[in-house]
């Protein structure tokens, strides 16, 4: 007897699935908008974590100096 052949298909991710209700439900300028929107946040998030590190090493050497 043969053991039956096994299908196996990838999940999607959350992400994915985000992304697909996205696409049927926003016109392509939308979905750029919208992407450009979210990868400015990102970028702005990543200069205030440079920026909170800079004031801290900042404070640091000074309090080491004085």
């Amino acid at each position: 007897m043969q053991a039956a052949p096994v299908r196996a298909t990838a999940i999607p991710s959350f992400t994915d699935a985000l992304r697909a209700v996205e696409s049927l439900l926003m016109s392509g300028g939308q979905r750029t908008a919208r992407r450009n929107a979210w990868t400015s946040v990102l970028e702005d998030r990543r200069r205030a974590k440079d920026r909170f590190e800079a004031q801290r090493v900042l404070e640091e050497f000074t309090s080491v100096t004085s």
